[in-house]
């Protein structure tokens, strides 16, 4: 492995004003959500996932999900758009006229939690592909695919690589059959399983197979292994990656998941190690300390505490 292997630069999508509130138990104003995201937007972000369009019995969170989208303050460059878990979800990101939504196609590498989050079994999402294709088209939505629990789970254990290979499989079939290019495939450590050994492996898996395939991570840090495995990736050349500011996050349906790897902390070592982002380092600590106001606790990123480097330098002249 060589600083060849690197990406030169990487995308981040920022989703702490979804997945970060929605695992907050006290419900979060409206107007403190549109603030972060306001905030978020001066970044130099490009991705930015603002709210997720579930059923307000599932998720009272984000029952203003539409009061959200109205407010906030679009800035050029930057990507808005929603989270959703079926067609009516995505008719209501629609229908608010605001957001550049995304058609995406979503397997699961544990049936239990398929069951718990959407209700269906793998084999019963799959046989969906078809028409949402058909749909997504229509609409002319970029597609991409995530994998759930593609290193293991709560509730079914370990995940083995032939099965997230299989998964993929079905993704490229889908593509070949319906006619379209994916954007990307995600795949999701849901519980934090996963470790830097499996990551690699699991990777260089799946490009020996696809090797012109955009493969992007969605990492927990559920086990502290979060940054490590962020770097096992980048090592591999993956140059996409979910995070949210300070470290929030998790899910309400994901036992135990703690939060996905802190924007700023993931933004600060590619910094450090010659990697592109794009992102204002400083801006998005002072987002981490406006994340904690909002919430009322502290957030586990590392870098709001310890603080960037660039000031400790200038003193040393």
């Amino acid at each position: 492995m060589t600083m060849a292997d690197f990406p030169k630069r990487v995308v981040f999508r920022e989703e702490g004003a979804r997945e970060g509130f929605q695992s907050e138990a006290r419900i979060i104003d409206t107007a403190d959500k549109v603030r972060l995201i306001d905030a978020l937007s001066s970044t130099g972000v490009s991705l930015l996932q603002v709210a997720s369009f579930v059923h307000p019995k599932w998720v009272p969170q984000m029952a203003d999900a539409e009061a959200v989208v109205a407010q906030i303050k679009m800035v050029d460059g930057v990507r808005y758009f929603g989270a959703y878990l079926n067609e009516q979800g995505l008719d209501r990101a629609l229908a608010t006229g605001r957001l550049k939504q995304y058609g995406v196609l979503t397997q699961y590498c544990s049936e239990s939690y398929a069951k718990k989050n959407v209700n269906r079994s793998n084999a019963e999402i799959v046989a969906t592909f078809p028409r949402l294709c058909q749909r997504y088209r229509a609409l002319g939505l970029d597609i991409y695919g995530i994998i759930i629990a593609a290193f293991g789970s709560n509730y079914d254990g370990d995940v083995e690589p032939a099965s997230v290979l299989a998964a993929v499989d079905q993704f490229v079939r889908t593509a070949a059959e319906q006619g379209f290019t994916y954007e990307r495939i995600v795949l999701a450590d849901s519980f934090g399983w996963a470790n830097p050994r499996q990551i690699i492996g699991v990777i260089a898996a799946i490009r020996e197979r696809y090797p012109d395939l955009l493969i992007g991570l969605h990492l927990h840090d559920t086990r502290g292994t979060g940054m490590a495995n962020f770097y096992a990736g980048l090592s591999v050349g993956v140059s996409y990656f979910d995070t949210a500011i300070g470290g929030m996050g998790g899910s309400p349906f994901a036992t135990a998941a703690a939060g996905n790897i802190p924007t700023e902390d993931a933004a600060f070592l590619c910094a450090e190690i010659g990697i592109a982002t794009g992102l204002d380092i400083d801006k998005l600590i002072e987002c981490v300390k406006l994340a904690e106001e909002i919430v009322g606790h502290p957030l586990p990123g590392k870098l709001a505490r310890g603080g960037s480097l660039t000031a400790f330098r200038r003193q040393r002249g």
